[in-house]
């Protein structure tokens, strides 16, 4: 079978995020099947951007084809991205037969988390009588209008709007990360047999070989932690605004008498601010570590003593929510703090922590202390509960093969 998967945003174990196309695809490749990705050269995402030699490149990685589609420099969420978008979509729409000629494809799936790759995706599958799938990430037009504010008679929501509903409309099959999404695209033209929930993953056998170890700085901070009997809590993520990290500042002044401290790694959009906020309250329990290789996240989480993960308060994820970091977290096999009101909430569905309200900073603080004061034992088993979930509903090798059978329904 020929795959053709468009995804504005993939990425790989080269590129960094987004890791989930390079996955299912990988795993597809093992099954005999041929896999294309195409995706744009620039992804405010990845942390290396493809090595561009003209409008279109090809690149090979663990036998799935990429094609890189040249696309304009951005940053954020202004204009340029939108922008960047555009050219995109315009690109492959005005290439049909090229890519039809390159790929000759049995299966299309548009998931640029935008719903605009409808259009070209559509046309190549009407074309070559390819079974057509869409790929939910999150709901949009709904999570710009949720969380950045945007009314819905803006004309890019508009025209986001407009896409949604003719891709629920014009697709064979629509494949959501979101578990509780089905009456929303129902509400919006899909029919209810369409739709198949099939949650964001990790490549486990990749986790366990990942063996890189963390910084020298990283490790002379948490030596000295641990020298001075705190309790460790770890962060390994984006510092951006969707992250709700600010509501960890306020509960570490909430443990200035406990012998606890917070490590976050990572980068973001926030993250000067965040910093910033620190300084001004005078937090001394929270640490900020510059971001660190994926291979070596394994390694940072292994040496907490549990986890933390939270969200904003936000009607947008009634739909449910399928974090990447959280499976790392998971497999780590340490006990998870959660801050989340959602559809959905795996923590509390695996028994591997403790799940709190959102936007909370004495509920983060509580939940640090009841975590302080269960047994070593019991978190242990927290952990193993967390990595046995994960390795039975969010394997890679899993949910390929859930795919795969979803394109041959």
């Amino acid at each position: 079978m020929n795959i053709l998967l468009i995804n504005h945003y993939a990425g790989s174990n080269i590129h960094g995020m987004e890791y989930r196309p390079y996955y299912l695809a990988k795993e597809w490749v093992k099954h005999g099947h041929n896999v294309t990705i195409i995706g744009a050269s620039q992804s405010h995402i990845r942390t290396v951007q493809p090595t561009m030699k003209g409008k279109w490149t090809e690149e090979a990685l663990d036998g799935i084809r990429y094609i890189w589609i040249k696309t304009p420099d951005y940053e954020g969420n202004g204009v340029k991205r939108v922008i960047n978008m555009i050219s995109f979509v315009k690109e492959l729409r005005m290439n049909t037969k090229k890519i039809i000629d390159l790929v000759s494809p049995n299966v299309v799936i548009a998931s640029s988390t935008y719903p605009l790759d409808i259009y070209p995706a559509s046309a190549i599958a009407k074309k070559t009588g390819a079974k057509l799938i869409f790929e939910v990430h999150d709901l949009w037009p709904l999570s710009p209008m949720l969380l950045g504010n945007m009314s819905p008679y803006h004309p890019f929501i508009m025209l986001m709007q407009k896409g949604e509903n003719d891709a629920y409309r014009k697709t064979d099959e629509v494949v959501s990360f979101l578990p509780k999404a089905l009456e929303h695209m129902v509400e919006h033209g899909m029919k209810p047999e369409k739709f198949h929930y099939l949650p964001n993953g990790i490549d486990v056998e990749q986790w366990v070989e990942a063996t890189e170890t963390i910084p020298q700085g990283h490790q002379r901070i948490i030596e000295r932690l641990k020298a001075e009997n705190k309790f460790l809590i770890g962060y390994a993520g984006t510092h951006g605004i969707a992250n709700a990290l600010e509501y960890v500042i306020e509960a570490c002044e909430h443990l200035r008498d406990e012998p606890v401290a917070f490590v976050f790694v990572g980068k973001g959009p926030e993250k000067e601010k965040l910093v910033e906020l620190a300084i001004q309250k005078n937090v001394n329990n929270l640490h900020f570590l510059p971001v660190i290789n994926k291979k070596a996240i394994p390694n940072f989480l292994s040496k907490m003593d549990c986890l933390y993960i939270g969200w904003r308060k936000s009607p947008l994820y009634q739909f449910g929510v399928s974090p990447n970091k959280l499976l790392d977290y998971m497999m780590s096999a340490k006990p998870i703090i959660h801050g989340i009101e959602a559809g959905n909430d795996l923590v509390a569905e695996a028994d591997s922590g403790i799940s709190i309200p959102p936007e909370d900073p004495r509920a983060i603080a509580g939940a640090v202390k009841q975590m302080m004061n269960t047994s070593e034992e019991k978190r242990k088993q927290m952990g193993v509960n967390g990595k046995e979930f994960v390795m039975k509903e969010h394997d890679y090798k899993v949910l390929a093969e859930k795919f795969l059978n979803i394109m041959n329904r």
